[in-house]
């Protein structure tokens, strides 16, 4: 049933990217959601059931011949146990479920929806209309006057539905909260962490590592400032690269090569695989069209071939490493699925974006040691992309991290989140990750309103813990360390058959230590040094 639901469910998702003004798609994708509502609600006893089995019975069951397949998912569906409740209370739950995920629907709609940003001029004086994606690409603008209209036009349309929006994240964390406590978790962070066996001091760790080593930061914010030539350094500051755009078009075939030619180290079978998924066996649905879901992804169920959703442009360098990004995906998927039977074929999210990253430190190795060598402006450009990356990917989202923690501690200890209170506790964040650089204006406290995954908390860290760990690996291979590559293949074809950290343990890491993480933090550090000698 989960193998035919995944099918049904990739086709209709599939089809709404494809073109999201598709009104009977969009049907097909609803009427989806009602049906598995409804399985869940039939098949609300068969958790319970299995969990009143007897410890003896329940060994005795997994040493059936014909369970042998099925003992891993059955020992994780186990672990569970004193967190499974009695059939109605189950019931009762899998009911509930649609009415808990409303804030993070009412944030999609308000903000993708509702939301009239306005119109704002260019450096050619037209009119371009506001909106998140624009918004994106204005802060990207050599002139700090555009840079900074766009900003305060669009934080002005967030003042304005601030009480709204902080109504609904405050709902979003009592459902996160209310979630725990019926399952008796411990907290909300507990629970959250619970499905893929890290220990809440791998978060822990995580946080104190990056807020040892800020030092790094604030001197690349000071670049910033001073290759920009600002007397202050603001938010609308921070996205603008400091190399303007390398001149360089590359075609979607040449994109292609590139990404697989930097992919070398990961061997024959890779590559080979790799080449024919770019290229003739059509992976990749390439190019922008009307209706066509923004941004991209990769995709595929487990009986289909990977699927690549790109809307790639020739004249954007950044597109080629969103290529390798998302190959890094489906070439995970593709291992693991040809190595693991259905139900441990499935990576879980904490491992999915070390694969893609580690594709994408292969192709700034290749750029750095290839084609930057020489030309110094290609390769300020591309250390430029690889320190915001790590900015944006380490120390962005541990301060997110943090912020999640701290809403739902005071939650669970009954304080009031009101507007006021996420203002002031995004604030003293700020304060800490960015306060000595940066001007920290008052319209920035309603970042902590805009971020999706804060309507679905408890995620963003594992962008940290995947960069950190592909970074470590990444240069083990590169270094040609023996044994490294079997153990990074063993990683992608493992998929979710062994808990995450033990999968990275064996690949060579070990995330329960700082290590890793100040490895990474180290890099920056180095290629902010390096950038400084180019552009300083």
């Amino acid at each position: 049933m989960d193998l035919l639901l995944e099918r049904v469910g990739q086709y209709a998702s599939l089809k709404v990217s494809e073109d999201e003004g598709d009104g009977a798609a969009r049907d097909r994708t609803l009427r989806l959601e009602h049906l598995q509502t409804e399985l869940a609600e039939e098949a609300s006893w068969m958790l319970p059931e299995l969990m009143q089995v007897e410890e003896g019975d329940w060994t005795r069951l997994l040493q059936h011949p014909i369970l042998q397949e099925w003992v891993g998912k059955l020992e994780r569906i186990r672990r569970y146990r004193t967190h499974i409740l009695g059939e109605g209370e189950e019931r009762i739950l899998s009911l509930v479920g649609p009415v808990l995920s409303g804030p993070d629907e009412i944030f999609s709609q308000l903000t993708n929806v509702d939301f009239r940003f306005g119109k704002v001029r260019d450096e050619d004086g037209r009119e371009i209309e506001l909106s998140h994606g624009t918004f994106a690409s204005l802060l990207q603008r050599r002139s700090p006057e555009i840079r900074r209209a766009a900003w305060t036009q669009y934080y002005t349309e967030f003042e304005q539905h601030a009480c709204t929006l902080s109504a609904a994240l405050a709902a979003s964390v009592k459902g996160d909260v209310f979630r725990a406590r019926a399952r008796r978790y411990p907290s909300a962070r507990a629970q959250s962490l619970f499905p893929d066996r890290v220990p809440e001091v791998v978060y822990e760790t995580l946080t104190k590592t990056v807020r040892a080593n800020l030092k790094p930061l604030q001197k690349y914010h000071r670049l910033r400032r001073k290759v920009l030539q600002l007397k202050e350094l603001r938010a609308s500051d921070l996205q603008v690269p400091l190399v303007d755009k390398v001149s360089k078009k590359t075609s979607y075939e040449e994109a292609a090569r590139l990404v697989t030619e930097a992919c070398r180290p990961l061997g024959q079978e890779y590559t080979e695989v790799l080449g024919r998924g770019l290229g003739t066996e059509r992976w990749v649905d390439r190019y922008e069209n009307r209706g066509k879901r923004s941004g991209a992804f990769s995709s595929g169920s487990y009986q289909s071939p990977p699927y690549i959703l790109m809307n790639y442009r020739e004249d954007v360098l950044a597109d080629v490493y969103t290529l390798a990004h998302e190959a890094g995906h489906s070439m995970h998927s593709w291992l693991s699925h040809r190595a693991q039977p259905f139900q441990d074929a499935h990576y879980p999210i904490f491992l999915a974006e070390v694969a893609s990253t580690f594709n994408e430190e292969l192709l700034t190795h290749a750029y750095l040691e290839g084609p930057a060598k020489s030309d110094r402006m290609l390769r300020a450009y591309v250390l430029n992309r690889q320190i915001d990356d790590i900015r944006g990917t380490l120390y962005r989202q541990v301060m997110f991290a943090e912020f999640e923690q701290k809403i739902h501690q005071a939650e669970e200890k009954g304080v009031a989140l009101t507007l006021d209170f996420f203002r002031i506790a995004y604030r003293e964040l700020l304060e800490v990750y960015l306060g000595e650089v940066l001007e920290i204006e008052a319209p920035l406290e309603l970042e902590c309103l805009r971020i999706p995954h804060f309507y679905s908390a408890f995620y963003v860290y594992k962008y940290a813990v995947g960069l950190s760990a592909s970074m470590a690996l990444s240069a083990r291979v590169l270094a040609g360390e023996s044994g490294a590559l079997d153990r990074v293949l063993t990683f992608l074809r493992s998929g979710g058959s062994r808990p995450p950290l033990e999968t990275l343990r064996l690949a060579g890491v070990d995330m329960e230590s700082p290590v890793p993480v100040e490895a990474a933090l180290q890099i920056f550090s180095n290629r902010v040094d390096e950038l400084e000698k180019i552009l300083g």
